[in-house]
């Protein structure tokens, strides 16, 4: 191969100077050709021998392809300066070879494409189904092709199946040929198109890095088009689309809905997805297995096979379950006759008989979902004992009340409902029936005449106990079917399989909790159009992302019921409408965080879970200190709130135990409390501290520090003042630099980096003095927080807290972000330092979420302070505020939650720098416990802006809380509630590791 020689070519026949590079190809030349102003071409030089018709087809089907739908992301072919789309060239040898041009379009092939998420695979669904609609008309003699990729002739595979050494392949292959040989006759009945024929991971390009969305660019060679029928184009590429993705059933749903949206299929055609894909994979294996034959030397042959045996080996999917989703997700009926079905009950409304044995049209609901209700207490487990009383709040006597249909729920809190191996991964929440509640006991009738399909006793904790499935069919024969659980299990002696239930009898009643799978007694009442998959295990809860399916499979049963479809159904609030209506009534620069903001309305420990019941591992909020809704602050709070709430003017033992507990954690000169609303209340008010017992006004802080969001905590808070729109330093603020020794003036290789970067006061407070505004005092986060979780180096604290007392000033610890045992070794950030702060500030996390702040100083500043006007916070030290403060301080020692962090903490930290090993996006790793900062940075050790913010992202799709911070924003912050378990520590790793990689991708 003579590059020069093509390159010469392409500027004598096409009149384009490029530099070429060689492009993969398995029998033809292919060269990428740059211009000298960024413009790229494919040139193509076929193989010699190569049939001037395969040529001219594909030059043909790309133009047709661009006159009929100039939007699809094809490539155009360029002609020659003589107008020929086709020359005939001699290669460097002399042998002649027809040479063609094409547009390159932009991207990288979708094989190395990250995340192949379900918006991006729908669009590849959507670009094949537009290339299908464009070809439907396209004709050609060279369509008519007899090679192997022809999927309707993939029965060839049958002959050479014995070339499979295992014989365990050899009968999984031959069961997929067979399938395939009873199907035949339905795929050559199906009417025949042009189509693209080999949409694989690398003849499709997407756009889009980072943040920026990804995108189909292009669907490229056509060197394998023919004509078969157009289920087949799909099929080929829904078997490349499953490999290695860790969710092939929703990407198939996104593929098939993406296609079917641009070229409308049939139902027949959507059943047929999935045996062809099989069929399509192989075919795959068949012919490397030969291939590898024939290449004994060549190791890549039998690697490419891996994929494939990965799905077919290790991927159960259920195929009718399978077509009901697919068609499902193209809105179509899940069986044929379903919509028969919806029609005869829905006309049949209000002449079912009463399963309860009486009219429920005026039968409260009773909400039980995740916005309205707190069962269970611990969402990830329930007790039998709350079990048995869920829902006792709506109870009326021997009234009868009704749980809705599509109402997500956390009271399905067991493992077995979780879809992966984390308390955060998917799981089942929405409820697919609509529930009756009544005294054990009471009988229900059949509402139609049916016949028993299946009886048993579920003995599972909280699954069905007693559970009936009758079989029913519409007078035109179409099947359907109902399922009532939590039944007495004695209708399983009474009943059996095939017996006819005639409407309106009496079969069975309502178990009480011994027997009904532990629950408060009342009927799960559900409907569903197959049984298709659920045979063994019929799901009464369906996963929030996949309820297009589980709708449509189980619709509500309101019908049946004689009941209005709104009266039974639940809508979760519309996260949508919440964010218009912060936009209409809330200021512009409050901010949300993510892409896609989550509502959050529960919580449990280092968890959270939004209006569908979705659970998401907080990593990242540091104000639930004690974990999210923690049963001991529940009760606190209820007690207090249940006798008074008063305020400091008044005696109440709650004060005094709180400032003695918050003084048992200090340093024995620190002796004095002040209790406020808030962490920027408490630096407000350290500043008045400062200024009444010095004096002065002037003030040192790090740059970049954040200490509240009062009128003085901005002043000395340059995250804020030196921010856009921000009002700049006040004269009375001197910034010092950060004691980052990461990427500060001072780095880890120098001994005296702590002295060095507390040398850089001395300029401040002499700039201070000489303006007259004297020396106030210095405040500082003990670890700067929002500057990108930093550690300063040891002794860095005392040193400039010597300069600041010499200059005649106060030395303020903020901390609001590491105090309370966060840091896991210490329980104050000062104490790692060595410094001895003269006031120390509390935020947040001492209230769990109750606006608390406290102050701690001397005696002699306290007594400074109070020779001016009286101090009082009407809310700060409320006998309530009281009483949760100690409460979460003796949490944070009942449950060693200290020890936690240090423990977690390492795990973590251990956990973060392997992954800095392995991903060269990670500059640093640093923190102390629960206290921690990944820094992420480019290849030439930048800040990585766009990486962190794509990271924080991606850590949210997979189900993760984490923030960023930092003056560039390169900086992951991790600071979960203290609660957090190995566990949790693992799927952080994981997430973090998964995404990473993504972004090292090519």
């Amino acid at each position: 191969m003579n590059l020069q020689h093509w390159a010469d070519a392409l500027n004598s026949h096409w009149g384009i100077t490029a530099d070429l590079r060689r492009l993969d190809g398995e029998y033809d030349l292919n060269f990428m050709a740059t211009d000298t102003d960024g413009t790229s071409h494919v040139l193509k030089a076929m193989r010699p021998g190569c049939e001037a018709g395969l040529v001219e087809m594909q030059v043909q089907a790309f133009q047709h392809i661009a006159s009929h739908d100039p939007e699809l992301p094809c490539p155009r072919v360029i002609p020659a300066l003589d107008g020929a789309t086709m020359l005939s060239l001699p290669d460097a040898e002399g042998v002649a070879r027809l040479c063609w041009l094409l547009e390159c379009l932009p991207g990288k092939c979708y094989a190395q494409a990250t995340p192949k998420t379900p918006a991006l695979v729908y669009e590849v669904g959507a670009v094949l189904g537009g290339t299908g609609k464009a070809l439907m008309d396209f004709q050609h003699p060279g369509l008519e092709r007899d090679f192997k990729w022809d999927l309707t002739g993939a029965g060839w595979i049958g002959s050479e199946i014995d070339s499979i050494p295992d014989p365990a392949r050899q009968s999984l292959i031959r069961a997929i040929d067979t399938e395939f040989a009873n199907l035949e006759p339905v795929l050559t009945a199906l009417p025949k198109q042009a189509i693209h024929n080999d949409a694989n991971d690398y003849n499709i390009m997407v756009t889009g890095e980072l943040t920026a969305p990804r995108r189909v660019s292009g669907l490229i060679d056509l060197g394998d088009i023919c004509a078969a029928p157009r289920v087949c184009d799909l099929a080929i590429a829904a078997a490349y689309i499953v490999l290695d993705h860790p969710d092939p059933e929703a990407a198939l749903a996104a593929l098939v809905a993406g296609y079917h949206s641009a070229y409308p299929l049939t139902p027949q055609e959507v059943d047929l997805v999935y045996p062809l894909l099989r069929m399509r994979l192989a075919v795959s294996v068949v012919n490397s297995t030969l291939m590898a034959a024939e290449n004994p030397d060549d190791p890549y042959v039998t690697i490419s096979q891996a994929p494939a045996w990965r799905f077919l080996e290790g991927v159960e999917i259920h195929p009718g379950l399978l077509s009901a989703r697919l068609r499902a997700a193209c809105e179509m009926p899940v069986v044929d006759g379903a919509e028969r079905v919806m029609q005869w009950i829905n006309a049949e409304r209000g002449n079912f008989a009463n399963l309860m044995g009486e009219d429920l049209a005026e039968a409260p609901m009773g909400s039980l979902s995740v916005e309205n209700s707190c069962w269970p207490q611990n969402p990830f487990h329930m007790p039998l004992a709350e079990a048995a009383r869920v829902g006792e709040e709506f109870e009326d006597g021997d009234t009868i009340w009704l749980g809705y249909y599509h109402e997500p729920r956390l009271i399905y809190a067991e493992p077995a409902f979780r879809k992966g191996p984390y308390k955060a991964s998917n799981r089942r929440t929405v409820h697919l029936a609509v529930d009756a509640f009544a005294p054990a006991g009471t009988p229900m009738y059949a509402p139609m005449a049916g016949e028993v399909f299946v009886v048993e006793n579920r003995t599972g904790h909280l699954d069905y106990g007693g559970v009936i499935i009758l079989r029913h069919a519409t007078p035109a024969g179409d099947p359907f079917y109902t399922l009532y659980g939590h039944l007495n299990p004695e209708c399983c002696s009474r009943l059996k399989i095939g017996d006819h239930i005639e409407k309106g009898a009496e079969f069975c009643r309502l178990g009480d909790a011994s027997m009904n799978g532990g629950w408060a007694p009342h009927v799960h009442f559900q409907l569903a159009l197959t049984t298709q998959g659920i045979e063994a295990d019929w799901p009464g809860v369906g996963d929030p992302d996949e309820m297009y399916l589980w709708r449509a499979i189980c619709p509500n049963p309101a019908a049946l019921l004689n009941l209005p479809d709104e009266k039974c159904r639940y809508e979760p609030t519309s996260k949508e409408e919440i964010r218009q209506g912060r936009r209409d009534h809330f200021g512009g620069n409050l901010s949300l965080t993510y892409a896609d903001p989550v509502m959050l309305v529960r919580g449990w420990k280092h968890h959270l879970f939004d209006e569908w019941g979705r659970p998401y591992l907080d990593a990242y909020n540091n104000v639930p200190h004690v974990g999210h809704a923690h049963p001991r602050i529940q009760a606190v709070a209820a007690d207090q709130l249940k006798r008074m709430n008063s305020n400091t003017r008044y005696l109440h033992p709650a004060q005094t135990a709180f400032a003695d507990k918050i003084l048992s954690k200090l340093p024995d000169h620190l002796e004095v409390c002040f209790f406020v609303n808030s962490g920027s209340e408490a630096n407000e008010l350290a500043l008045r501290l400062a200024r009444a017992h010095t004096g002065a006004k002037g003030m040192v802080t790090p740059d970049h520090g954040y200490h509240g969001n009062t009128t003085g905590a901005i002043d000395v808070s340059a995250y804020k003042f030196n921010a856009k729109g921000g009002i700049g330093k006040s004269d009375w603020v001197e910034l010092v630099e950060v004691a980052d020794d990461y990427r500060g003036s001072y780095r880890r290789d120098d001994p005296d980096r702590a002295q060095k970067f507390a040398d850089l006061v001395d300029p401040a407070i002499a700039a201070l003095q000489q303006r007259g505004q004297g020396i106030a005092g210095f405040i500082a986060e003990t670890f700067p927080s929002v500057g990108g979780q930093i550690i300063p180096p040891k002794g860095y604290l005392p040193a400039v807290y010597n300069k600041i007392r010499a200059a005649g000033g106060v030395c303020i610890a903020d901390e609001v972000q590491t105090g309370l045992g966060r840091l896991g070794e210490y329980y104050f950030g000062f104490e790692h330092q060595g410094a001895s702060p003269d006031i120390v500030v509390m935020g947040k996390p001492i209230g769990n979420g109750h606006p608390l702040g406290v102050l701690v100083t001397t005696r002699a500043i306290a007594d400074s302070f109070a020779k001016g006007p009286e101090f009082f916070s009407t809310f700060g030290g409320s006998t309530l505020s009281c009483r949760m403060g100690k409460e979460v301080l003796d949490i944070v020692d009942d449950e060693a939650l200290q020890q936690n962090a240090r423990l977690m903490g390492a795990d973590l930290i251990s956990g973060l720098k392997a992954l800095q090993e392995k991903h060269v996006s990670i500059g640093d790793v640093r923190g102390m416990g629960l206290f921690l900062g990944v820094e992420l940075i480019t290849a030439d050790g930048s800040e990585a802006t766009q990486i962190c913010s794509y990271v924080k992202n991606r850590m949210r799709d997979h189900r993760i809380l984490i923030g960023s911070e930092g003056p560039k924003d390169n900086i992951l912050k991790i600071r979960p509630p203290l609660t957090i378990d190995s566990e949790g520590v693992e799927m952080i790793l994981a997430a973090l590791d998964s995404i990473l990689s993504e972004v090292a991708q090519p």
